[in-house]
């Protein structure tokens, strides 16, 4: 069920428009890509007042508004996935009111738009692809925003259907597969009852099936490549194959610079695979980034770089360096707000665990307690719950 989150995470719009239209798009595309999710968004709606018509540029801007708020959220990292810190277990997020109706306003417009195309030409794929696409935005902001797992699961069913489509009329289309291998994927690791509440009971999905065509889309797609690309980041990753990411998130920090995100993912795989030295090298380069005002690491707060330092060498066993970065990024309680509640959470258990393995529980005892009041719905404050009467061993290896 985890892998939910990537895989509609990255479902994306065909980049396709009138020729008028395509700089302001790749414009869009590109600050997407690099977390610029406003000149992202503005890029789009320009698009959109010069073709309102167009059902894909409606996808656009919610795709943009969608993906702001994650990010803002702390949501679009895999640890949340991954890691310690799963996003299920999230609490719902509370987006502004404005937004919320802004993006359902678009998906309502593709969905009119395209229906209308759809009854003087059923084999439009232009607008069969949108409405997938439509279908999926709905199921990411009902999953990860509104927590409404059967509701998104029955669009995301909706989405593969459109899709399916737009394979049989067009079966190189590799683009529309993407979503075919996410939901193969999802649907693969469901149980048969969550897949009743999905009304998905009669299919039943096909984990490597799912990797495949994923793998088949980063190769020969064009507008979905560098979506299947991050999906496949983060499902070898999930998958226990960290190497086989690491030319992907190499290739894509070339690409999209600004994208600090990437360069943290990358260090979390290199320390997968025990590579200390690199590891600790590519959170080092973001400090340096950082301190030099690289445009994009300027937002990092270092609060977030002293965490992974901390944690990479928590689990490398430098017990007195991870709790020396622990310490700094959560030093002042006001800073630390700006991580999200789980990082902030997981900074202050790391250091509870230190303790423990030291030997000195009544320290730990003390960093749990400010865990679970940091964050009480946190999955490290309810970890660290049961630290306090149980002291963490290295055997627990949570």
């Amino acid at each position: 069920m985890k892998a939910f989150v990537y895989l509609l995470l990255g479902v994306s719009a065909i980049f396709a428009a009138d020729q008028s239209q395509e700089e302001l798009i790749r414009t869009g595309n590109n600050a997407f890509y690099n977390l610029d999710y406003d000149l992202s968004l503005a890029s789009y709606e320009k698009a959109m007042a010069a073709d309102p018509g167009n059902p894909i540029l409606h996808n656009h801007v919610a795709h943009a508004l969608l993906y702001r708020e994650l990010f803002r959220n702390g949501a679009l990292e895999s640890e949340l996935v991954s890691g310690n810190n799963s996003f299920i277990r999230r609490a719902k997020m509370e987006p502004p009111a404005d937004i919320e109706k802004r993006f359902f306003t678009e998906i309502e417009r593709t969905l009119q738009l395209c229906n209308a195309r759809i009854l003087i030409a059923p084999n439009d794929t232009v607008a069969l692809h949108s409405l997938s696409v439509a279908f999926a935005l709905r199921a990411n902001y009902g999953f990860l925003v509104r927590k409404s797992w059967t509701a998104s699961l029955s669009d995301s069913n909706q989405a593969r259907k459109y899709d399916n489509r737009v394979t049989e009329i067009t079966p190189g289309d590799y683009d529309a597969k993407l979503l075919q291998g996410g939901y193969d994927y999802i649907v693969g690791n469901l149980s048969w009852s969550m897949k009743i509440l999905g009304f998905v009971a009669g299919y039943r999905g096909d984990k490597q099936r799912g990797i495949r065509t994923i793998e088949e889309v980063a190769l020969k797609g064009t507008e979905n490549r560098v979506d299947a690309e991050l999906i496949l980041c983060a499902l070898y990753r999930r998958e226990g194959q960290p190497k086989r990411a690491i030319p992907l998130v190499s290739g894509l920090i070339m690409r999209y610079p600004r994208n600090y995100l990437l360069r943290f993912e990358l260090a979390q795989m290199q320390a997968s695979l025990g590579q200390r030295k690199e590891a600790l090298e590519t959170l080092h380069e973001i400090s340096r980034m950082k301190v030099d005002k690289i445009p994009g690491f300027e937002r990092i707060v270092w609060e977030k770089i002293y965490y992974e330092t901390g944690n990479l060498q928590f689990w490398f066993n430098s017990l007195d360096d991870a709790l020396d970065s622990l310490r700094k990024a959560t030093a002042s309680m006001d800073k630390l707000q700006q991580l999200d509640l789980n990082t902030g959470a997981l900074a202050l258990m790391r250091q509870g665990q230190i303790y423990d393995l030291q030997k000195q529980h009544s320290l730990a005892i003390r960093a749990y307690q400010q865990a679970i009041k940091f964050a009480p719905d946190a999955d490290a404050a309810h970890e660290s719950q049961r630290y306090i009467t149980s002291p963490y061993s290295r055997a627990q290896r949570t």
